[in-house]
């Protein structure tokens, strides 16, 4: 079984994508990945890589906080950058939110996001342990209007 889970201190999603699902019992989470977008759906840093990398790792601290995560339960990233010269200058703010032991990543630079001024994708899987996991409130787990 798979549950959906779409926080409210994240953007909504406005297509066939929930912001992460949990998988079987509830201790493995994939989440979608994310962009820099603020709760509303704004950009957040346009042309800035420094500012998408931290909004997006926010969006992902968020999104596990939802169901007890923390960013030390994230075991894999895929980082999608459209300049990987400027994604790697950003190893400092990285740093700010991850400890050892940390994930296994994957960077691969792209042509373009789906909007222009977004400059980085990341997509992130997380084992949250059975101890702190809680289910999402059911109002994150709905589609948003």
């Amino acid at each position: 079984m798979v549950d959906a889970v779409n926080p409210l201190e994240v953007w909504a999603p406005f297509g066939t994508f929930s912001m992460a699902v949990i998988q079987g019992d509830g201790r493995i989470a994939h989440l979608k990945g994310q962009v820099s977008l603020d709760r509303h759906g704004q950009v957040v840093g346009p042309g800035d890589m420094r500012a998408q990398v931290r909004q997006v790792l926010e969006n992902i601290r968020s999104v596990l906080a939802s169901m007890g995560g923390q960013m030390a339960d994230v075991i894999s990233m895929v980082h999608y950058a459209s300049d990987i010269e400027a994604f790697m200058a950003t190893g400092d703010i990285r740093w700010e939110f991850f400890a050892p032991p940390y994930p296994v990543t994957t960077t691969v630079q792209i042509q373009r996001l789906y909007r222009p001024e977004l400059l980085i994708e990341i997509a992130a899987i997380a084992e949250i342990p059975h101890s702190r996991f809680r289910h999402p409130a059911p109002g994150d787990q709905a589609l948003r209007e």
